[in-house]
């Protein structure tokens, strides 16, 4: 079950857990959407994408 808004992840994360996070949203593999950055980063696209998505995101609560 997905949540209703997207968040950065906590847990599975290498940088700001935006990856991870769009993997927990949708059900997908981190590595996957992390490699999608990848290749749109070598299209000059991912690091501003991700940048925009690290600040618009907010950080998944660790539920306490």
């Amino acid at each position: 079950m997905s949540r209703a808004r997207l968040e950065r992840s906590r847990n599975n994360k290498m940088i700001a857990g935006v990856c991870g996070g769009i993997a927990e949203h949708y059900g997908w593999k981190a590595r996957r959407v992390r490699l999608g950055f990848l290749i749109l980063a070598l299209f000059g696209a991912g690091e501003l994408l991700y940048v925009v998505l690290w600040v618009v995101a907010p950080k998944a609560d660790d539920g306490r």
